[in-house]
């Protein structure tokens, strides 16, 4: 067993984990963060996508000992303390950008990561931004449109 600690959406962890044990799961068996959706286990699908230390990783490809000492956002830590949602979490769910929902966590972390590297993305930028998840129910459209609704949102904000 190794002990490893980190803040987990503000929240600071401690435990014994075995080595190979895989981020996604520390964060759903250990933390109670079941919104880290698992999906593909190989990397492939980004349902898994979650900030480390403020850059979108797949969590699946990451053990959990890689993360010691790091600061971790999942899809629950976007949300305000108050229960609001994050902008891009309301643009989601305003432009339809889902369907079934299980990609969503991953897609939203992704384009989060995004945004902050590029606040104004072409539609081009966003489908090579998000190229990493994947979505088998909606055709991507939505999803872009929610994207670029929530980087005119978080623009005003920021402004």
């Amino acid at each position: 067993m190794t002990r490893i600690s980190m803040s987990v959406d503000g929240v600071r962890y401690s435990d014994d984990v075995e080595p190979r044990t895989l981020l996604v799961h520390y964060l759903r068996e250990r933390v109670g963060k079941t919104g880290t959706v698992v999906g593909c286990d190989t990397s492939n699908c980004g349902a898994c996508t979650v900030q480390l230390d403020g850059q979108a990783v797949k969590s699946c490809s990451v053990l959990a000992v890689q993360a010691d000492g790091a600061q971790i956002t999942t899809i629950e830590g976007l949300a305000g303390p108050d229960g609001a949602l994050h902008p891009m979490q309301q643009a989601f769910h305003a432009q339809h950008g889902l369907q079934c929902g299980f990609c969503t966590p991953g897609m939203i972390m992704t384009a989060v990561d995004l945004l902050a590297e590029n606040p104004d993305p072409s539609e081009a930028e966003i489908r090579e931004g998000i190229e990493g998840n994947l979505c088998r129910c909606t055709g991507y459209q939505n999803i872009v449109r929610a994207v670029q609704s929530a980087a005119e949102q978080m623009r005003g904000v920021r402004s």
